[in-house]
């Protein structure tokens, strides 16, 4: 038989607590931030009781880096794990954000919580690693000569956009990711000509006279 439980509105419900919890975290971290929802506002919006909200979480703080986790826990997939594309179209799809997307929530997160210490300030600092780390991993499959510079350079384009979308309500991701093809281009070395003997497909040695003189 499933488990029910009751509700704070006095109506019973199946299975499925935990996630309506962190729905209604979703959508109220976003709308109006992490400090000004209160556990009371997010178990009316979830339609579950502060008991019940507190046995899948044990504080609202481990609600918080949870919420943080389920946004992009294999650190976009869609663009780094893509195999139709180059190493280097997969560094310029990293800037493909739609223009409605907001202010990073890690970003939110850290700025709001002003505690390092904060399990969810600590993830957002795994997580802006992590992307990091695949932009590199991706820099030095193109061929980059610094990897690691180019990574973080990208990095940074791409939180600089983020928060100055939000702060002049336009996309600035457009203009990061022109600055970033530069970067890109500028730390990959560019092919070396072929010689004229690859195009006739020798390895090399002299050509044959005509009438084999």
């Amino acid at each position: 038989m499933t488990e029910l439980e009751k509700g704070p509105l006095g109506r019973r419900r199946g299975r499925g607590a935990r996630e309506r919890i962190l729905s209604a975290s979703q959508q109220l971290f976003r709308d109006q931030g992490i400090n000004r929802t209160g556990m009371d506002q997010l178990c009316a919006a979830a339609q579950v009781s502060k008991r019940t909200a507190y046995q899948h979480f044990t504080s609202k703080d481990e609600l918080v880096a949870e919420y943080l986790r389920r946004f992009d826990p294999d650190v976009m997939p869609g663009v780094f794990d893509r195999t139709d594309l180059t190493p280097r179209e997969r560094l310029l799809a990293a800037f493909e954000m739609p223009a409605s997307t907001p202010l990073c929530p890690y970003i939110a997160a850290a700025v709001e919580l002003h505690d390092p210490q904060h399990p969810a300030s600590q993830y957002a600092r795994d997580y802006k690693t992590a992307i990091a780390a695949r932009l590199t991993e991706t820099a030095r499959e193109a061929g980059a000569t610094n990897p690691e510079q180019l990574g973080e350079q990208l990095a940074l384009l791409i939180d600089g956009a983020s928060a100055r979308t939000r702060v002049l309500n336009g996309d600035s991701f457009p203009t990061a990711a022109a600055i970033a093809a530069v970067l890109i281009d500028n730390a990959i070395p560019a092919p070396s000509p072929r010689q004229p003997s690859d195009d006739r497909g020798t390895t090399g040695s002299a050509p044959v006279p005509v009438g084999g003189q």
